[in-house]
């Protein structure tokens, strides 16, 4: 008999997933965004299809016109970057049709959960930082978006203003308390 797992992220529900032993999940796997994620991402897929798809099969035209194909460097580094560009498309349009688009705007703010903003305080050293919590495609730490999923954004999700959260780093144990909570 299989397990069954539940994903939820903060702010909306999860879809239940089946594992038996030696199958394939039978559901697909969601992944929650925000608006700006998603927009972010779906500009990138559109770019690749209607600019740069476009400028690479003009490169390898252009370099077929050299003749010899089997020694032509152009050729051969427009088709790799041919490459690269498809997977990256099949790769964004699998990532897009996975996404949950949470609308942050509506969130409250008496607890930390997905897409709100949070300034904690690092108990250890009296620095302060502003994070928002996003999902995994968007996260970036120098933008100041942690992900859902990390170490510390699991660590942050369901306290309130007032808390302390200690976490696991990469650099050793911290702890920060929860200073504010906004949108």
């Amino acid at each position: 008999m299989g397990r069954h797992y539940f994903t939820q992220a903060a702010g909306h529900t999860g879809r239940e997933e089946k594992k038996d032993k030696g199958t394939k999940e039978t559901a697909m796997e969601r992944t929650p965004i925000t608006k700006e994620g998603y927009e972010k991402l779906k500009a990138e897929l559109e770019r690749l299809e209607r600019v740069e798809r476009h400028e690479v099969i003009r490169a390898i035209e252009e370099a077929r016109a050299h003749g010899d194909l089997s020694e032509n460097a152009e050729y051969h580094a427009a088709k790799e970057r041919q490459g690269q560009i498809e997977g990256r498309i099949q790769y964004l349009q699998a990532k897009l049709a996975a996404c949950d688009i949470i609308d942050c705007s509506q969130q409250t703010c008496d607890r930390v959960v997905f897409g709100v903003k949070v300034r904690l305080e690092n108990i250890d050293t009296g620095e302060e930082v502003v994070y928002q919590i996003v999902g995994p495609d968007e996260s970036d730490i120098k933008e100041g978006k942690i992900s859902v999923t990390s170490p510390l954004g699991k660590a942050l999700i369901g306290k309130e203003e007032g808390d302390e959260v200690e976490f696991q780093s990469p650099s050793g144990k911290k702890s920060y308390e929860i200073l504010e909570i906004f949108t």
